[in-house]
């Protein structure tokens, strides 16, 4: 993969949880260098992040969400040197369509043609930045108002996957569009993805990571990779509470609620030599995924075959249980590594954080920020490339 790409992505406290981490770790796994930023905040503070999710009420719910950490600072950077810039929804764009500066950022990206692509709330930014005026544009319904006003050639979002693109303009209702989306704003990169045709198997349960599972099973959708994500005693269209693991200061991780992932397969009558990988997400799931003989027996399948298996944090538990360790290299969550010992494998440090390793068809990884190696090192194995011109 080449990383001959740099990329904006404009922040704010309580952006919507995933509309931030799935693009920021997506295009980095992709090869492309992700610039965070904040007015008024510098590279190593963070941003809280709010979880929005729909739960049968007039409007979104909104819970906490993880503590999203800048990588860059907002009064230093030099907009000429990026190719893009991405601008996550949730709350933060109300106050950041109040700000001179942003909107200044905004004109500048418009104005030089350059890709811009932005989600959900983040219209509000556009049209304060007046760069919607006959643009075919989409939004989070409840904005829609703003952006007729703006001029924008409103399109309606009768699903909450819908994405338009507008010449250099890509816009997406809902956080449910981001495959299309994140694909959309690589190809105006000038991406090439190749080798995608590949079908890829999610092993959920409830209370996984919350962005364990929906990052890299967004990441490869964006690639073009059909992905069915199944959980024991559950059907298509049904859903599995996730948890949200933070580093705040405590001995261990903190727990909050997730979203709520929605499942695309049946567990039962799965056919899993029809699939060209697994992927096995942490949390706390894998607890009790660990003790289902039918769990453990497509983990087997897939371990003997040869096909690439990639598990992250606690998934890792599953893999132990399986006896399918013996004699791999293999990382995971620290708390995990008796489990890995255990389980005959030779351990291997995660440190940093977000090593990931890769012992022949098998992918390992430690925890969430890991994301970009764990994705990237999955692609190595599938033969899957994302190439800039």
């Amino acid at each position: 993969m080449a990383n001959s790409k740099t990329v904006l992505l404009l922040c704010g406290d309580y952006m919507e949880d995933y509309e931030v981490m799935v693009p920021f770790q997506a295009l980095q796994a992709y090869g492309v260098s992700v610039h965070a930023v904040c007015p008024g905040k510098k590279s190593g503070d963070s941003c809280p992040t709010a979880v929005h999710d729909f739960c049968g009420h007039q409007t979104y719910s909104e819970l906490r969400g993880h503590n999203f950490t800048l990588n860059a600072t907002f009064d230093e950077i030099e907009p000429g040197k990026y190719d893009g810039l991405v601008i996550p929804g949730g709350r933060a764009p109300e106050y950041l369509a109040m700000n001179a500066s942003v909107l200044g950022l905004v004109k500048g990206f418009s104005s030089s043609g350059k890709p811009i692509a932005s989600i959900c709330h983040g219209q509000l930014i556009l049209a304060a930045a007046d760069t919607v005026n006959g643009r075919k544009c989409t939004a989070y319904q409840t904005v829609g108002p703003a952006l007729i006003a703006a001029g924008a050639k409103w399109v309606e979002p009768k699903t909450p996957e819908v994405c338009v693109v507008d010449g250099n303009l890509i816009t997406a209702a809902t956080y449910e569009g981001h495959p299309e989306f994140i694909q959309q704003f690589v190809n105006a990169l000038g991406g090439k993805i190749t080798g995608a045709n590949k079908r890829i198997l999610f092993l959920c349960g409830d209370y996984m990571e919350d962005y364990e599972v929906k990052v890299p099973f967004q990441s490869v959708q964006a690639l073009g990779c059909q992905v069915d994500a199944v959980c024991p005693g559950k059907k298509a269209g049904e859903r599995c509470p996730t948890a949200i693991h933070d580093f705040e200061g405590d001995q261990t991780y903190s727990e909050k609620p997730g979203h709520n992932f929605t499942l695309t397969a049946s567990f039962d009558g799965i056919d899993a030599a029809s699939y060209d990988a697994l992927v096995i997400p942490g949390g706390r799931a894998p607890e009790y995924l660990a003790l289902n003989e039918q769990v453990l027996a497509i983990v087997k399948e897939f371990m003997s075959s040869g096909k690439p298996v990639a598990s992250i944090c606690h998934g890792q538990q599953i893999l132990a249980a399986a006896g399918v360790l013996k004699g791999k290299k293999c990382t995971a969550y620290p708390a995990v590594k008796l489990n890995v010992v255990l389980g005959g494998a030779t351990w291997l440090e995660p440190d940093p954080i977000h090593r990931c390793f890769t012992d022949g068809n098998l992918v390992t990884g430690a925890a969430w920020p890991g994301h970009p190696e764990f994705v990237s090192q999955l692609m190595a194995l599938l033969g899957i490339q994302v190439s800039f011109f």
